[in-house]
């Protein structure tokens, strides 16, 4: 393994910190997806349409 020096426990935990905050992050907008999709399933179920979209 690399010789971090004295500080090798601050940047160990460092770099975990970041993962966590990057994986929350992943996990967050995932969820978030869900939910968007959901509400405009929902929204589409009622008749609502994007305004943008031509009547055919």
């Amino acid at each position: 393994m690399i010789d971090l020096g004295p500080h090798a426990v601050f940047i160990i935990w460092a770099y975990i910190g970041v993962a966590a905050a990057v994986v929350g992050l992943i996990v967050w907008t995932v969820v978030s997806g869900w939910r968007v999709e959901g509400r405009i399933a929902e929204l589409e179920a009622q008749g609502v349409r994007r305004r943008a979209e031509k009547a055919s």
